[in-house]
């Protein structure tokens, strides 16, 4: 079966190919997959079929193996792979997900290879049993007991749930400690992403991310737009905003109907075929033909 290793601002996936979608990838597949140990290594997997009301269906599975709403880096490197293989044609695309479809712009190099693409990640979700978050009161300012720290968290939904923590220095945050603890807090019942984020000026936020399943990750697509908007409406910066991340830059775009937009890279790291020892984690009844 061959796959793909590519990334988005350091955030890195497999990519398999399977437009007649006949792979029914589960968990131990895609945790083994994932593993930086054992397997090929990477934060996601991405399965690439056809869609019915799109061009293409983003099957998205966090490293632990479980299903995730949508990722705005995955969705990039998707874009690339498509395009750059003839897939698709054209500068516009449409790809279905999990959160429904988004549609993107690809932007290509002088050798025609896309490099970046700018996709429209929707309108963010603010009610906070739609994010979701229990109990009552304002979502982006709630107050959590997270391992013995109290923080106050801004929460914002981009398909999948966020918590963001606005530090004054990232630097001297205990990252370690407070992402994965602010990830399981009971207070969100399907788990969060938790960005801590340091506002430099109106403009500018650099930020890690604890990804929900995954750990630190070099970059997050939605939490960085989860960032930006919780930015805006705590009056730290404006509407467009680049986020620094360990990986690199995304340059989100809140405008004023209401949606938020991502530009960012996407680049292929290198290719190969899975062994036999991955591909036997399969259903058995799951086509290993690629």
């Amino acid at each position: 079966m061959r796959f793909v290793k590519a990334h988005g601002a350091g955030n890195d996936f497999v990519m398999i190919e399977d437009l007649d979608d006949a792979l029914r990838p589960n968990a131990a597949f895609v945790a083994a997959v994932c593993d930086r140990h054992f397997g090929v290594g990477a934060d996601g997997l991405i399965r690439i079929t056809r869609a019915r009301d799109a061009d293409f269906f983003m099957d998205y599975y966090n490293a632990d193996g479980e299903v995730a709403e949508m990722c705005g880096n995955g969705i990039r490197c998707l874009g690339k792979y498509v395009a750059d293989r003839g897939l698709f044609d054209g500068e516009s695309m449409r790809v279905d997900t999990r959160d429904g479809i988004k549609e993107m712009t690809l932007y290509r190099g002088s050798d025609g290879t896309v490099e970046r693409v700018r996709v429209d990640m929707g309108e963010p979700i603010l009610d906070r049993a739609s994010i979701p978050v229990t109990g009552d009161g304002d979502p982006l300012h709630e107050q959590l007991s997270v391992a013995g720290t109290q923080l106050e968290a801004a929460c914002v939904s981009m398909g999948n749930p966020h918590a963001v923590v606005f530090v004054d220095d990232l630097a001297g945050t205990a990252f370690e400690k407070l992402g994965p603890a602010l990830e399981t807090n009971e207070r969100f019942p399907a788990k969060t992403n938790a960005e801590f984020a340091q506002v430099l000026n109106d403009h500018e936020v650099r930020m890690r991310v604890w990804e929900r399943g995954v750990g630190e990750t070099m970059a997050c697509g939605t939490g960085a737009c989860a960032v930006a908007v919780a930015a805006n409406l705590r009056g730290h910066t404006g509407r467009n905003v680049a986020i620094h991340l360990p990986g690199g830059t995304l340059d989100i775009e809140w405008d004023d109907g209401g949606r938020v937009f991502m530009t960012g890279p996407a680049e292929e790291a290198f290719e190969g075929e899975l062994g036999e020892r991955l591909t036997s984690l399969l259903p058995e009844t799951t086509s290993t033909k690629g």
